[in-house]
């Protein structure tokens, strides 16, 4: 199995080399964010473990320019950021795993094999409502073949609306399920990501629009209003 670690920190960089080596890992170290970006879209890894703080780009950068560019290689992220808001910012930049500084060796190499057995490709689901497609797991979206950069955040909206297609969701659901539990988010902010992805998912296409409001009620995602 292929490995690329992209560590700052060459203490444990080398650290995590000299285990995953002796665990029959093929190993590639990179100190910086940029560097780190270029070996993961110039070769084919079995996983990443990718720092979240880094010179010159960062590691939420990093797992969301992958994740846009269609690279689905699991990607574990390490930090020393432990509060809930910064391990759930991971994951919806499109982290498949998230593990706290201090760690024992153990526990990553453990979550490293819980990655590789995860399925590639059979696993993945691909939600469809009419000509709109979206890949939780490659980090896509596409409208009639046409792909769609969206933001972490207009991603998990839009993927939440096209799990429950048709379901009308009250503002304060979306924030439930979108939005961290200690974020300081209020109805509004609902309204101008609902904007944000009219511009992105109706207002350039000739279809029908997608994304429907019920004044009063909240929001939905399907081919008829």
């Amino acid at each position: 199995m292929k490995l690329l670690i992209v560590e700052d920190e060459v203490k444990i960089a080398r650290a995590l080399q000299r285990g995953l080596e002796q665990e029959r890992f093929a190993v590639e170290i990179v100190h910086d964010g940029e560097a780190g970006l270029a070996a993961a879209e110039a070769d084919e890894y079995d996983v990443i473990v990718l720092d979240r703080m880094l010179p010159g780009m960062d590691g939420l950068a990093i797992c969301q320019a992958l994740r846009e560019a269609g690279n689905a290689t699991p990607i574990l992220m390490l930090t020393a950021k432990d509060q809930v808001r910064d391990r759930v910012a991971g994951l919806n930049a499109g982290a498949d795993d998230y593990l706290v500084k201090p760690f024992a060796f153990e526990e990553l190499l453990a979550r490293l094999q819980a990655l590789l057995r995860r399925p590639s490709g059979g696993g993945k689901t691909v939600l469809k409502v009419a000509d709109l497609e979206l890949d939780p797991t490659a980090f896509l979206v596409r409208r009639a073949g046409q792909k769609i950069k969206l933001s972490a955040k207009e991603f998990a909206l839009l993927e939440y609306l096209m799990r429950n297609e048709g379901q009308v969701l009250s503002k304060e659901k979306i924030i439930d399920h979108v939005w961290e539990y200690d974020a300081d988010v209020l109805p509004n902010n609902v309204e101008v990501f609902i904007r944000y992805l009219r511009r992105k998912i109706d207002e350039p296409f000739d279809s029908p629009p997608l994304i429907h409001t019920s004044r009063g009620f909240g929001y939905s995602v399907g081919s008829e209003a």
